[in-house]
């Protein structure tokens, strides 16, 4: 016991009064975790067995306490029949020698008639007497052995309990200690996964029209130096609900009006005049460095500092995002009671006014709400849902009925993601259809060879196997502390009976016209695409990802964060 106090001290020692290095690199990061969880798991593994025998302990002095019990109740027993035993003896020599000198006078001894009936009743008395000697003799013994009994289970049990004490404040220490430890790995765990966003973050991900980001690109065509290469493409970004803003666009200069645009991405809704009498109250940092503190404006003037929509496009399409901007600010504010922010986890306002053809979308369209049920809606919008449009269920927000499912195509239908691409409303936004990140080293594309794929493949395929080996995952030329190559992967797989692939043969995603991806096959085997998605974000080379990206968790979900991809050979 001395020596697990001990161990217990030097890894405390080690752990705590050692120097921490708080590194930006995952590897260092990594590397503290995996030393930490290793002084987590012997800390645990040495108090498991303790825990078992302070559980013995705790038996073996119920067992004691019972066996005291019964020798404390055999020796109360004894000790009655004894005295009970001794009043019998004490009565039987009284009545003998009362009975010597009272029933048996001593003439009658030399009686010839009664000598032998005298001699047959002292020789019982004497019998009775010895009888009784000897019963008081034998409880003695038996009191004087349930009394040593009674000390050495005393002994024992004292022992006991403070063996099970020590054992105790050694597994209360282990306790504190191991709860120490496990919140230094949640801290660096946390850091971990800011990290890990920051892959992502390497490739943003444009939420709305109106913006300069780029982030995305189609490599379709341009050499990578080597073949054959692999390319993993999204289709649009990830809030694929409501509004679609290119959709708008496309659907504007096919001649479509505002009310038909709102209609094509909106259910059960209606149009109506809501009125202009209330007031937004903007509070908050925008993107461009500007501050709003608590100001209150007219919801048309509110909505003339909007920056959502590039306002050089269709008249239709900006008349159909006034609309969509109007109700959902009426929505989120709850008739202006509450404040928005002017970024987009708002709207996007500046202090200036946008230009006038949006101004004059605003005007033309001056107190028309999207309603259900006499209510504005939350008019969600995104700048690209790349030809498909899903229910805000459908993405990890709460359900609504004034959200659908939809293909956004002219018949409302595609039979292959090629015919979506060709036919979406919304194919000409620069992120309809592209590959996210890029290699420096391999012209600035995204493609990925055949082996990096191989071992992609595998890696989920480990993972599907053994959950637990997540954290040996993690993309290969970025390492993080114990992260396996592609061959320890394969080799994994094999040792727990799997069957790793050794090349890529056909690769897809099969099209079943939801709009979410459901399943990719590769080599004739087929896996979930989704959770694949995520493994390929977590295991791809460089900042190479297919959006909707997450921060993967052991489980690889990611709140349904649904992509709808492709994966092309050249």
């Amino acid at each position: 016991m001395r020596k697990l106090g001990v161990f217990l001290i030097c890894l405390l020692l080690f752990v705590f009064l050692g120097p921490a290095t708080w590194a930006d690199e995952l590897g260092d990061i990594q590397k503290q975790i995996d030393d930490l969880q290793k002084s987590l798991d012997a800390s645990k593994n040495a108090t498991v067995p303790l825990e078992g025998e302070v559980k013995d302990l705790e038996g073996q002095l119920v067992s004691i306490n019972s066996r005291l019990t019964g020798v404390q109740r055999e020796i109360a027993q004894s000790e009655d029949k004894l005295k009970s035993q001794k009043d019998i003896l004490a009565r039987t020599v009284r009545n003998f020698y009362i009975r010597s000198f009272v029933d048996i006078p001593l003439l009658t001894l030399f009686s010839s008639d009664d000598a032998s009936e005298t001699l047959k009743l002292i020789a019982y008395q004497q019998t009775s007497s010895k009888e009784d000697k000897n019963t008081i003799h034998g409880i003695s013994e038996r009191i004087s052995k349930l009394a040593a009994d009674k000390k050495r289970l005393a002994s024992a049990q004292e022992q006991t309990k403070r063996q099970s004490q020590f054992l105790k404040g050694e597994i209360a220490s282990a306790k504190s200690f191991q709860s120490e430890v496990s919140g230094k790995i949640a801290a660096l765990s946390a850091r971990q996964q800011e990290l890990l966003a920051a892959k992502f973050a390497s490739a943003p991900v444009p939420l709305l029209a109106y913006t300069s980001l780029g982030g995305c690109s189609s490599d379709i065509g341009k050499s990578s130096g080597f073949s054959p290469r692999y390319g993993f493409f999204s289709l649009g970004v990830p809030n694929k609900t409501g509004l679609n803003q290119y959709g708008a666009k496309g659907r504007a200069e096919a001649g479509q009006s505002y009310e038909q645009i709102l209609q094509a991405y909106f259910s059960n809704i209606q149009i109506a005049d809501y009125g202009t009498g209330f007031n937004i109250t903007v509070n908050g940092n925008n993107e461009y460095g500007q501050s709003f503190n608590n100001e209150s404006m007219n919801i048309e003037e509110y909505l003339k500092h909007l920056y959502e929509m590039p306002a050089s496009w269709d008249s239709k399409a900006l008349q159909a995002q006034a609309i969509a901007a109007r109700s959902y600010a009426l929505a989120r504010t709850n008739n202006g009671q509450n404040s928005i922010p002017p970024n987009q986890s708002g709207q996007v306002a500046k202090k200036e006014l946008n230009s006038q053809a949006w101004i004059a979308a605003v005007e033309a369209t001056s107190g028309k709400v999207m309603v259900q049920n006499g209510n504005p809606v939350s008019a969600w919008y995104s700048s690209t849902h790349g030809g498909v449009v899903l229910k805000s269920g459908q993405i990890g927000w709460n359900d609504t009925p004034w959200t659908k499912q939809a293909i956004d195509t002219l018949s409302g239908s595609a039979g292959s993601i090629s015919e979506l691409k060709s036919n979406a409303f919304d194919r000409q936004s620069p992120w309809f259809y592209c590959d996210w990140g890029y290699r420096s080293q391999y012209n600035s594309t995204a493609w990925l060879k055949e082996e990096e794929v191989v071992d992609i493949v595998n890696s989920y395929i480990l993972w599907s196997l053994d959950n637990s080996t997540i954290a040996h995952l993690s993309q290969t030329d970025q390492p993080t502390g114990d992260t396996w190559p592609a061959d320890k992967v394969r080799q994994e797989i094999q040792n727990k009976g799997g069957s790793p692939i050794s090349s890529v043969g056909s690769i897809s995603t099969p099209w079943d016209g939801s709009g979410i991806s459901k399943t990719i096959t590769v080599a004739g085997r087929s896996f979930d695409a989704q959770k694949f998605k995520n493994m390929f974000n977590l295991r791809a080379p460089a900042n190479i990802q297919i959006k909707p990206s997450c921060q993967p968790d052991s489980a690889l979900n990611c709140s349904k964060m649904y992509a709808l991809y492709d994966v092309v050979r050249e």
